[in-house]
C-alpha cells in the first residue's frame, strides 16, 4: 500500500458535528441556491430534469439534519444493536439508507458519509455490529433489523419511506449487506463500497440479490479487495463497478477506521478520495431512491470516467 500525505484534522470536525447531536447547518450546492427545495420529492423534480452530475453531490445538500447517538434498537429478545440516525428535516417521508462498516470497524467510520447523505434529504442510519468473525451473522441481524424498520419505522423515525430502504456495506460489511438482502430484507438497492468476500458461501447469496447494487472500489493497483469481482459476477441483477483512481481500501471510510484508532493521524488515505467516495455514495443513493435505477447516476459518472478519474466501468 502506498503511503500518501496525512490527512488534515477534518476528523476533529467531524467529530465535533457528531457531538453536538442538533440540528446541523449545512452548506447548499449553487445549483440548488435558487430553487430551495423544501422536500425531497421536490429535489428530486430538480434533479432529475436537468443533466446529471457528480460535482453537484460535491456539496452538502439543502437540509439540515438532526443527529441521533447511539440508538439501542431491539431486533430481538436477545439482540440489539446500537446505531446513530441522521434525519433529514423536510415535512415528508423519505428514503432511509442504512451504513454497515467493515472487519474491525466501527460505526464512526461512515458517520461524515451518513451526514452528507442526510443533507441531500434521506434519512440515514449507521450501526455498530460485531466486527471481528461474524459476517454471516451479521448478514441475518441486518435482515431482522431492516424487516422490522419495513414492518414498525416508526421504530426510528415516522418520516421513513419503507418502500425505499437502502444497504450501503464497505469491506466485509459489503458480504452481511448481500447476505440479508439473500435472506429477504426488503431494500430498493444496496450500494457496496469496496466489498470483501468473506467467504465461500458469500458466492451463492450473491446469486440471490435482485435489487440493482452500485459497486464503488478502491484502485485495484493500489489495493485489491478479497475477491471483489465475485460481486459483480455472481450478482444477476442489474450492477455496476467503478474504481476511484490512487484511492485505498481505507478511502471508502471517512474518517478511517486507522485514524479513528490513532488520534486523526492515517497516512494512508486521502482527504480529497475520500470525499470521492463520499459524492459517489450520495449520488447512487439519490439516484436508487429517486428512480430505483442506477441509470440516473451512470450518467453523472460520465464525465469523471472520460477523465479516468474513476476507473475500468462496468454494468450490466
Amino acid at each position: 500500500m502506498t503511503k500518501r500525505r496525512c490527512q488534515t484534522m477534518v476528523v476533529f470536525t467531524t467529530a465535533l458535528l457528531m457531538a453536538v447531536g442538533v440540528a446541523c447547518s449545512t452548506t447548499t450546492s449553487p445549483i440548488l441556491d435558487t430553487f430551495n427545495p423544501k422536500t425531497f420529492t421536490e429535489m428530486s423534480y430538480l434533479l432529475l430534469n436537468r443533466k446529471p452530475e457528480l460535482a453537484v453531490f460535491a456539496d452538502q445538500g439543502p437540509f439540515t439534519f438532526q443527529a441521533h447517538k447511539n440508538l439501542d434498537i431491539r431486533i430481538s429478545l436477545k439482540e440489539r444493536i446500537n446505531a446513530d440516525l441522521f434525519l433529514a428535516e423536510h415535512a415528508e417521508k423519505a428514503p432511509l439508507v442504512i451504513f454497515v462498516h467493515g472487519n474491525g470497524s466501527f460505526k464512526e467510520a461512515h458517520s461524515y458519509q451518513a451526514m452528507h447523505v442526510a443533507s441531500w434529504g434521506m434519512h440515514s442510519l449507521v450501526v455498530q455490529l460485531p466486527n471481528y468473525g461474524r459476517w454471516m451473522q451479521n448478514g441475518k441481524s441486518l435482515e431482522r433489523l431492516v424487516s422490522l424498520i419495513f414492518r414498525w419505522p416508526d421504530l426510528v423515525g415516522e418520516r421513513i419511506d419503507t418502500n425505499r430502504l437502502l444497504l450501503v456495506g464497505h469491506s466485509f460489511g459489503g458480504s452481511a449487506v448481500c447476505t440479508a438482502v439473500a435472506a429477504g430484507a426488503p431494500v430498493r438497492g444496496v450500494i457496496l463500497l469496496d466489498p470483501a468476500v468473506v467467504n465461500k458461501e458469500i458466492a451463492r447469496n450473491l446469486q440471490q440479490v435482485n435489487v440493482p447494487v452500485m459497486v464503488l472500489g478502491a484502485d485495484e493497483k493500489v489495493f485489491a479487495s478479497r475477491k471483489r469481482d465475485l460481486f459483480f459476477k455472481n450478482i444477476r441483477g442489474q450492477v455496476a463497478e467503478l474504481s476511484i483512481k490512487g484511492a485505498t481500501h481505507e478511502d471508502a471510510q471517512y474518517p478511517s477506521e486507522f485514524s479513528l484508532k490513532f488520534f486523526g493521524f492515517d497516512p494512508f488515505t486521502s482527504e480529497d478520495l475520500q470525499q470521492q467516495f463520499v459524492n459517489a455514495i450520495a449520488l447512487s443513493a439519490f439516484s436508487l431512491s429517486a428512480t430505483g435505477k442506477l441509470d440516473y447516476a451512470w450518467a453523472a459518472y460520465e464525465a469523471e470516467i472520460k477523465s479516468c478519474r474513476l476507473l475500468k466501468p462496468r454494468r450490466k
